[in-house]
């Protein structure tokens, strides 16, 4: 088939743009051809389970979803009961990104807490965590974070080990939404387990597409509890892959080296170089800390419609004029430098 787009093509919209990495692409092909069971019974979820218990510790358990949101849904509902609540917050993809996913199709309340950073922390979680045994009230048995935040910030080992155990005092289990967990763990030099089993954490969305895989993502969990029922709700939730072992493939290819790190780290390094490359541009404010693969930034007004028809992004913020910036594993100096060089024209032109 002829290709019907610009494989030249680069643009700071989103992380899932991005085409898949090259090895990534191999290991799909090395798992075609032939004959292989089905929903998971073939020899790369087999390897892929071995990997779950390499990379994050013994007891964990890896199960392949297709979308970041049923693996978010399925793992949610994997740790409460049908009267629980969910605190996260108000900026997170389940709340702000999921059209409602875990509260229509997983039945989930959601409570939201507004945070400066896009960072839970223990007293934020306490504005929600009330009104146990009250039946006016949803349960609060279950924290959701986000790692890296939607505001691109990070989570450190101390301040998720603080959450869990905060959370766990009280009850509630703690859900790990890591669609962009391995651009966190380039951030912060800690490894994946450090920043989930080890912070103890309860299970995670493992997430695959943002880091260059074609599609797939999945959850993990750490003990029989947080497993228990992911069986069955992967069906339930329309998320339960046939031809399996082409999702399986890709993560293998994600952890059986260092894929994983190399393709986050350099996003993350990009999303550095185009923060400094911006700072210093007149009416140009960077309004985070660049600290995985995104730059929030509120740039003059009259260049952001210009400057998005080349290069094309998100706005965050369309009140103060505030923008999203993305970068990719395929992101390279050239792209990052084209964009600045051409923000800065087009300021110098106002």
């Amino acid at each position: 088939m002829t290709s019907l787009h610009d494989a030249s093509a680069h643009t700071f919209a989103s992380d899932n743009y991005a085409g898949a990495h090259p090895e990534v692409i191999a290991a799909v092909a090395d798992a075609n051809g032939g004959h292989v069971a089905s929903y998971g019974a073939d020899p790369y979820t087999a390897r892929l389970s071995e990997l779950a218990v390499e990379t994050f510790g013994e007891g964990a358990t890896i199960h392949p979803v297709l979308t970041g949101t049923g693996a978010n849904v399925a793992a949610l509902q994997a740790l409460t009961p049908r009267w629980g609540a969910v605190i996260c917050a108000a900026t997170a993809h389940i709340y702000t990104d999921e059209g409602g996913a875990p509260e229509r199709m997983g039945g989930l309340k959601l409570l939201t807490v507004t945070t400066p950073d896009g960072k839970l922390t223990p007293e934020l979680i306490d504005r929600q965590a009330h009104g146990w045994g009250d039946q006016q009230r949803p349960q609060p048995l279950a924290v959701s974070i986000t790692q890296s935040t939607e505001l691109g910030t990070v989570y450190t080992r101390d301040e998720l080990r603080a959450i869990s155990d905060h959370a766990h005092a009280l009850g509630m289990r703690v859900h790990l939404d890591g669609a962009r967990l391995a651009n966190a763990a380039a951030s912060t030099g800690a490894s994946l387990r450090e920043l989930t089993r080890d912070a103890g954490v309860d299970s995670v969305s493992f997430g695959g597409t943002k880091n260059g895989l074609v599609l797939g993502e999945s959850i993990v969990a750490f003990s029989p509890e947080a497993e228990e029922g992911i069986t069955y709700l992967r069906k339930m939730d329309a998320q339960l892959p046939s031809k399996m072992r082409f999702i399986s493939a890709q993560f293998v290819a994600l952890l059986e080296g260092d894929l994983w790190l190399r393709s986050a780290s350099r996003a993350n390094a990009m999303a550095r170089r185009l923060r400094d490359g911006l700072a210093g541009l007149d009416g140009v404010t960077v309004t985070q800390p660049v600290e995985a693969n995104g730059v929030f930034v509120v740039l003059p007004r009259a260049v952001v419609e210009p400057i998005r028809a080349v290069h094309h992004f998100y706005d965050w913020d369309r009140a103060s004029g505030e923008v999203r910036l993305m970068c990719s594993f395929d992101t390279t100096e050239a792209h990052v430098d084209a964009l600045v060089d051409d923000i800065a024209v087009a300021i110098a032109a106002l």
